[in-house]
């Protein structure tokens, strides 16, 4: 069972990951929902011991950095995305507005696998 659990969790991720660039830019990509999955999961490993704002920052570390990775893997032309333009970019790749932007981003998501864990562990 927890197999199947940490399936639909990823399903979750993924598929909230691409809603959200469907929202704010009009397009996504299938490597997109892989890294929102990885990162659902992620986040969700985070212990809830921690406060809240310092595990949202976390959470944004930890997108910047899955975002970085699927970026070396599979944006090397910038057919994906582009940040090449953004202030403080890395490798064109990640860069500190999208990290800050992800802060909220992370606390909305952890908050979203948890209810979503609960509901699944009643089934």
């Amino acid at each position: 069972m927890h197999w199947k659990k940490n399936c639909a969790l990823f399903v979750l991720g993924g598929t909230g990951y691409v809603g959200l660039e469907l929202a704010w830019r009009g397009r996504s990509h299938i490597s997109m929902f892989l890294a929102g999955g990885v990162c659902f999961l992620l986040l969700g490993r985070l212990g809830r011991r921690i406060p809240l704002p310092l595990r949202a920052v976390l959470g944004a570390g930890i997108i910047t950095m899955v975002e970085l990775a699927a970026g070396l893997l599979v944006n090397r032309g910038y057919t994906v995305w582009d940040y090449r333009d953004r202030y403080g970019n890395f490798l064109g790749q990640i860069c500190p507005l999208y990290s800050l932007l992800w802060i909220p981003v992370s606390a909305a998501a952890q908050a979203i696998y948890h209810r979503a864990e609960k509901l699944l562990a009643k089934r």
